[in-house]
């Protein structure tokens, strides 16, 4: 069943009034504000598997077609590209879970320190909040209400302090679903260029047309993960297409004739 925020999405996509009136009744708002879950979907991490996918086509075609263009033998476009495949989707999925274990441990600091500050330093810390609520256009008694109200309760004080004072927000992200999603992005979308010499590996008959065929797959798959972009970021659907086949397609030539002039270069014919 669709989230509230799901639905609010699909009716600013739409701009269905209608829809959008349903995905704010009292009911779903009230429900998803005391479900901590609520938040984690499965957009979030398919966001990290296109971002994965996009770096697995890209790299990995980057190094085939700069293996084509020094005219390397299939065996070898192999060994290169399935090392890089692994050793390079590791490491962005390594490095992704890394960024995201940060920022949580570092949220997770702060949250202590203020905590502590409302322990230690009530007054000033609520002198913070009078200030926070002062610039949102609180006056008088209004602003003492909300001072009182929001500082009868700890959680709810640091909630605040955290999202008005320091800009932080709890992540509902898993670092580990984090990192699985962008490495089988990067897994599931980056073998597809490799696929072509895989057949002509084992298939002779498609040696002479190898890196033709390796181009229109990659192409394929450029065009698949423009389509779940759009998904993502609801842009125009030809517009996202373009943009990820532009960006692999770019670096895929800087790489072909990069390994055609260092072919040339060591004297490799």
């Amino acid at each position: 069943m669709p989230s509230r925020i799901a639905k609010a999405q699909r009716a600013f996509e739409k701009k269905d009034l209608s829809l959008a009136k349903k995905a704010h009744t009292a009911e779903l708002i009230k429900s998803q504000i005391h479900d901590s879950k609520a938040h984690e979907s499965a957009g979030q991490y398919l966001g990290e598997f296109v971002y994965g996918a996009i770096d697995g086509a890209v790299t990995t075609f980057a190094v085939v077609a700069g293996a084509a263009g020094a005219a390397l033998s299939p065996g070898i476009v192999l060994i290169l590209g399935f090392a890089n495949l692994l050793a390079d989707g590791f490491s962005m999925a390594s490095g992704n879970f890394l960024s995201e274990r940060t920022q949580r441990d570092f949220v997770e600091k702060e949250r202590k320190r203020e905590e502590w500050e409302i322990e230690n330093v009530p007054e000033g810390e609520k002198e913070e909040i009078r200030e926070i609520f002062r610039k949102k256009g609180f006056k008088g008694k209004d602003l003492e209400r909300a001072v009182k109200t929001i500082t009868s309760d700890k959680k709810r004080w640091i909630d605040t302090m955290m999202a008005d004072e320091l800009g932080l927000l709890d992540s509902p992200k898993s670092p580990w679903k984090t990192a699985a999603s962008t490495y089988l992005g990067f897994i599931i979308i980056g073998i597809i260029p490799l696929l072509a010499y895989v057949l002509s590996y084992f298939f002779p008959f498609f040696q002479q047309q190898t890196f033709k065929i390796a181009v229109v797959m990659t192409l394929f798959a450029l065009i698949v993960i423009g389509v779940i972009k759009r998904y993502v970021t609801k842009k125009d659907l030809w517009k996202s297409v373009a943009e990820t086949v532009f960006v692999g397609g770019a670096a895929a030539v800087i790489a072909y004739y990069i390994g055609f002039f260092l072919r040339w270069l060591v004297g490799v014919y």
